[in-house]
């Protein structure tokens, strides 16, 4: 992939993330390109790559569109970061040492002054942090490089609500993740994993209304102008079935 293909794949995947690009929207190859100022050729090889990360969908025929999870689609997802996370945990309790679970405390601590503070923005990123951070630990470059993938594919997830979602919850899970892992209760670590990431998925329903739709060139726009920076907010609106309702600590919603 050519270094604008990959640039621009970058934009349309933050675009996505930030909830502009929603889920089935066209992303056709003429009007990108017409958007971008480049050739349908770059273009295509930018919509490969989101396909090959699950951020869009390739329709012989129709073209490519943001891809539109199903709740099944999700259970798999974590059901993958489950099995990732618990073979890292594996790693971690023969290798992690103090300045590991020094900085996993700290971590939780800076999330749990979030909660405090009434921050949920911060707390749903640093949610999603912690399991990068995790990951990260164990030193395993292609664990790694399969959990970020996935957590990509969890992008999607954020055209889904959480309901009545609890980031009390979530923090506990993650302090005593580091606690059980402390003390050598590996197996205990495991089915926590498990618990955490099942407990995710269910606090998710489908709303297609949650965010605006817009034009991809009203949603490109503000990136390639360089207005858009990465403290800016993700577009949301309020809807009579979500009740206004803040999305879930993870997408990542991992998470």
């Amino acid at each position: 992939m050519s270094s604008r293909s990959q640039a621009i794949a970058d934009i349309l995947t933050r675009a996505i993330i930030d909830h502009r690009l929603v889920p089935g929207c066209k992303l056709g190859e003429r009007e990108l390109a017409e958007i971008f100022k480049v050739s349908r050729i770059v273009i295509r090889q930018a919509l490969i790559r989101l396909a090959d990360d699950g951020l869009a969908q390739i329709e012989r025929n129709r073209g490519a569109f943001v891809a539109r999870p199903s709740m099944q689609e999700a259970m798999e997802i974590y059901d993958a970061l489950t099995l990732v996370e618990q073979g890292v945990a594996a790693q971690l309790s023969d290798r992690l040492g103090p300045a590991g679970f020094a900085e996993l405390r700290q971590h939780v601590e800076r999330q749990r002054q979030a909660i405090e503070a009434g921050n949920d923005a911060l707390a749903d990123v640093l949610g999603q942090e912690f399991h990068t951070l995790f990951v990260r630990l164990s030193r395993n470059k292609v664990m790694q490089e399969i959990h970020a993938q996935l957590v990509r594919r969890t992008t999607l997830l954020r055209s889904l609500i959480s309901a009545d979602f609890d980031y009390c919850n979530l923090l506990d899970d993650h302090q005593r993740v580091i606690d059980l892992l402390e003390r050598g209760r590996l197996k205990q670590v495991m089915e926590l994993i498990d618990a955490h990431h099942r407990s995710v998925v269910r606090g998710y329903i489908m709303d297609r209304q949650v965010f605006p739709e817009l034009t991809p060139r009203e949603a490109l726009q503000p990136y390639i102008d360089g207005k858009i920076d990465k403290a800016t907010k993700p577009l949301r609106k309020k809807t009579a079935e979500s009740g206004g309702t803040g999305t879930h600590g993870h997408v990542h919603a991992t998470k």
